[in-house]
This record gives structure tokens, C-alpha cells and sequence, in this order.
């Protein structure tokens, strides 16, 4: 794995592909982990924010040879990537490598051509200018990360530690993950889909935004009867129009969104009492069968692996 610096570079974004990737991990057992290198185009010293440097010794060849490349950021969105970088980034996606990004790196893959026809996301403050400067790049502005499949991408700065763990998710499988993330003290799964915490009028204008009145009678409901036909009726819109701008407001639809809601209280509450799984299941809305199996898969790991966990 080859991850490529700028001059300028936010050491939050390279501090997250470091620990996931670069840090040593043989409690996991696992028959292979990732080698590590940083690299950028011109070897040497390279300013980071907040005032120090960091020294980075490889060069551009090592994206010849990585089978995946990360882009923690560039530090400027108006601006292309250098000719050099982007041909190597195009030859490495040519030959099979997979290529993602963090945050701002979205423009480093856009530029070198690597985002064409396919959707992507960046941060939300920045997802206007993307579209704008890459008008062939379908830019999904309140995800995430996007899963291409070869090409990923994610939101700013902490969606970049969902991205990472989706990837080690992809490569070693749930468990395995979810050990990392336990490892890291975060959580375990956030879908790609899951909205970003966006400045929307939405999160803060219960009175006026019907689709905001509907989330906040969830998150106090979470046991209710929480279908589109009702939360429709509490946003006084036709299911139809309801699902539509949901998605719209949040990136997700609201079948998905509500079943992520009810994985996540039932999270706390594996981890904070000593309640009987079919009692949390009952206080988050689900069925036991429902809640186990959804659980299992959203976390990775079953609810009383989950409680062991994050009670010792």
C-alpha cells in the first residue's frame, strides 16, 4: 500500500491511513497485513498544518507496485495535481490497482482523470466546487464514502477512518474490523450511505423542515412504528414525496436510516447496561431475530460479542 503526499498535507487524514494500515497488528492472527509507504513526488521535507514537517523518502515509483493507493488530501482544491503524479495515478489504476481518497484527495483523483462517469464524494463544503471543476464526476455531496468498487472515496477527515475500516472490512471481513475499530475506539460500521453532519436546515429546523420533524420523533420513538407510511403522516407529506426528500436531506432512504438508528441505541445500550438482548431489541423497535441479524451484519460482530467487548 502506497500512500501519496502533498507538500501541505493535513496530518489528521495521513495520522488516520497510518494507523489503520501502518500499524502493526499481529493480535489479529490474520495471514497477512498491509505494507506501508509513504510517498510523494518530490522526496524531501514536507510542510504539514499546524507547523512541523514531515519527511518523506520515497518517490512516485512506488505507485508502480502498490495494489492500493491512498490520497489523504491535497491542500489545494482549485489546483490540478502535477502531470507526473496524475499519469502515475492513471497507470496504477490501468493495471488494477485500487485508489482512494480522503476528503480533498477526491480532487487529486478527479483531476488525473480517475472520477470520470463514476459517482464520488468529498467533504460537504467542498462537493460544489468538485462538481463544478468536474462536471463528468457524479459527486454524492451528503455520504460518507463512495465504493466504486476499484475507485473509493470518502467525506472529510473522520469519514476517512470509515472508508479504512470499510476497506479492511472488504480484504479481512467483518470480525477483523471490527477488532481494528475496537482497537481504535470507534465505531465498528457507518454505511457509506449514512449522511454526513452537514449545516443543513434540516438537523436544526424541527418547526419548519417536515423531513426534520420526522427524524426528531424518531430519534425520541425509536420503539414506535416508525414505517414511511408514518413518518410521512408526521411530516404531513404522501409517502412518495416523503421518501424523496429524505433522501434528498440525509443521503439515505428512510427504511435504512431508522434501522441504523436502532443498531446505534442499541449499541449504548449493550455497552452501558446489563439489559437482556431481547429487552434491547424490545427498546430500539426490533424483533429479537431482527435486531441479532441486522446487528450482525451493520457491526460485523453478534450483540453479546459487542457487549464483551466494550464491558471489559
Amino acid at each position: 500500500m502506497a500512500c501519496l503526499a502533498f507538500d501541505g498535507i493535513t496530518p489528521f487524514e495521513l495520522g488516520t491511513v497510518a494507523e489503520v494500515f501502518a500499524t502493526p497488528r499481529p493480535e489479529l492472527d490474520v495471514p497477512w497485513w498491509y505494507s506501508f509507504t509513504l510517498c510523494t513526488q518530490s522526496p524531501g521535507m514536507h510542510r504539514a498544518v499546524g507547523g512541523f514537517g514531515i519527511q518523506i523518502r520515497a518517490g512516485l515509483e512506488e505507485l508502480r507496485r502498490a495494489d492500493t493507493i491512498v490520497i489523504p488530501g491535497v491542500p489545494d482544491v482549485t489546483g490540478d495535481v502535477a502531470p507526473q503524479a496524475a499519469r502515475a495515478l492513471r497507470q496504477a489504476r490501468d493495471r488494477g490497482a485500487r485508489v482512494m481518497s480522503i476528503c480533498t484527495g477526491a480532487f487529486a483523483l478527479a483531476s488525473a482523470g480517475l472520477l470520470d462517469g463514476l459517482e464520488a464524494t468529498t467533504h460537504w463544503r467542498h462537493a460544489g466546487l468538485l462538481k463544478e471543476r468536474f462536471p463528468q464526476v457524479t459527486v454524492r455531496p451528503g455520504v460518507l464514502y463512495v465504493d466504486n468498487g476499484q475507485i473509493l472515496t470518502s467525506a472529510g477527515t473522520a469519514a476517512g477512518i470509515d472508508l479504512c475500516l470499510h476497506v479492511v472490512r472488504r480484504d479481512h471481513g467483518p470480525v477483523i474490523a471490527s477488532r481494528v475499530a475496537n482497537r481504535m475506539v470507534v465505531a465498528a460500521h457507518r454505511e457509506g450511505g449514512q449522511s454526513q453532519f452537514m449545516e443543513q436546515p434540516v438537523r436544526t429546523a424541527v418547526a419548519d423542515d417536515p423531513v426534520a420533524a420526522a427524524v426528531s420523533y424518531t430519534r425520541e420513538n425509536l420503539a414506535g412504528d416508525l414505517s414511511v407510511e408514518a413518518l410521512a403522516h408526521i411530516a404531513h407529506l404522501s409517502p412518495r414525496q416523503f421518501e424523496r426528500r429524505f433522501n434528498d436531506a440525509l443521503g439515505s432512504s428512510p427504511g435504512r436510516w431508522v434501522s441504523s438508528q436502532r443498531i446505534q441505541a442499541g449499541q449504548t445500550l449493550l455497552a452501558s447496561t446489563d439489559l437482556p438482548v431481547e429487552h434491547v431489541a424490545q427498546r430500539v423497535g426490533m424483533s429479537v431475530a431482527g435486531f441479532r441479524q441486522t446487528f450482525k451484519t451493520d457491526i460485523g460482530i453478534s450483540p453479546a460479542a459487542y457487549r464483551r467487548q466494550h464491558q471489559e
